[in-house]
């Protein structure tokens, strides 16, 4: 810690100040700072103390440990609570996703530093942010399908967002993109090479008092580095192409006429996802596109969160991912063709305990 740097609060999430900036750590090294309900809160009432703070001009969100910015939310707990009925989901993510809200229109420039791994609740840490940058090292991903759940933290808006069908792509299948890629597919904003991110740090701690938005891009754009797409992007016509559909079957179908080592290898991964899974997706994503903002993007994603938390998928998910380590799910239904138009609905009806912002 430098001389001007004040320790507020040291435990699964580090807060304090350095210079101009308000740090925001995660602090679970262990478990690539996998993120909790605890954490939620403090970053919360973190950003609150940021914000009225006049030597704060600028956040930086940033993860402890060498492997990732965050893995992701604590999915062990989550199945704990599934599997006994218990309300975790529903409180979790309704606090999550205001916090999500909350940084894509918070007031303070805000710096996401995504080295390493990127993935679920991270990416709605992260990529809401004013200023997203990327390394050679990053890795961002939004598996969930894999639980038998959906891109969440207004993942759906994310990728719906980016440019033609590569969001649905990473959404349906749930690979990563690398620092390149997300800067193609419009979840960061700048390639900052790890050699330079000291003295990119550094330059932020001494950002001007009140430091604007364009003031903290001013400094990130001395370390960074111009970048072309990586693999997605060399092969961004068939994903177009392949992924255009509104129902999954057609999409499946149009891999399988491709034939090319590219569209048989993501057909393989997709059949490996929970049917549901990729409905819900699909159909999230489509949505997501006609809504006029992340926070109704959130609400339809909380309907759908409470829907998967007490869904046979998301349990057996988890179990055969995280807790056997089996990597063999039973999905129910087991095919595609076989989750009716009901099935789907369920997800998307209005339901009594819907998210609410606060004011």
């Amino acid at each position: 810690m430098s001389d001007n740097a004040t320790a507020v609060v040291e435990g699964d999430l580090i807060v304090r100040s350095e210079g101009a900036v308000g740090v925001l750590r995660l602090n679970r090294p262990k478990a690539i700072n996998a993120l909790t309900l605890e954490m939620t809160r403090e970053i919360d009432a973190a950003l609150d103390s940021f914000e009225l703070d006049p030597a704060i001009s600028v956040i930086l969100l940033e993860g402890a440990g060498d492997r990732g910015l965050c893995a992701g939310g604590d999915i062990r707990g989550l199945y704990e609570s599934a599997r006994v009925g218990g309300d975790l989901g529903k409180v979790f993510w309704g606090e999550e996703y205001i916090v999500n809200a909350r940084i894509e229109s918070y007031p303070k420039p805000y710096v996401a530093y995504m080295d390493g791994i990127v993935m679920g609740g991270g990416v709605g840490l992260a990529c809401h942010s004013s200023h997203r940058v990327v390394t050679e090292k990053t890795r961002i991903g939004m598996p969930e399908v894999s639980l038998g759940f959906f891109p969440d933290v207004g993942g759906t808006w994310l990728l719906s967002h980016a440019p033609g069908e590569v969001g649905t792509y990473l959404a349906l299948t749930g690979q990563t993109a690398s620092g390149a890629d997300a800067v193609y597919a419009k979840l960061a904003d700048a390639f900052v090479p790890t050699t330079q991110w000291p003295a990119l740090r550094s330059a932020l701690t001494q950002a001007p008092r009140g430091a604007t938005h364009a003031d903290v891009q001013a400094i990130i754009d001395r370390f960074a580095t111009p970048v072309s797409g990586g693999p997605i992007a060399a092969n961004r016509d068939l994903i177009d192409r392949c992924f255009a559909f509104e129902t999954m079957e057609e999409i499946v179908a149009a891999l399988a006429r491709d034939g090319s080592e590219f569209a048989l290898a993501t057909l393989k991964t997709i059949g490996e996802k929970s049917p549901r899974g990729l409905k819900v997706t699909l159909r999230l994503l489509r949505q997501a596109r006609t809504l006029s903002s992340l926070k109704q993007a959130l609400v339809h994603e909380y309907r759908a969160a409470l829907e998967v938390f007490a869904s046979q998928d998301f349990v057996e998910g988890i179990r055969a991912a995280i807790v056997d380590k089996d990597r063999n799910p039973i999905w129910v239904p087991p095919r595609i063709e076989d989750v009716t138009p009901e099935i789907v609905e369920a997800y998307f009806a209005p339901r009594k305990d819907e998210l609410v912002f606060p004011d």
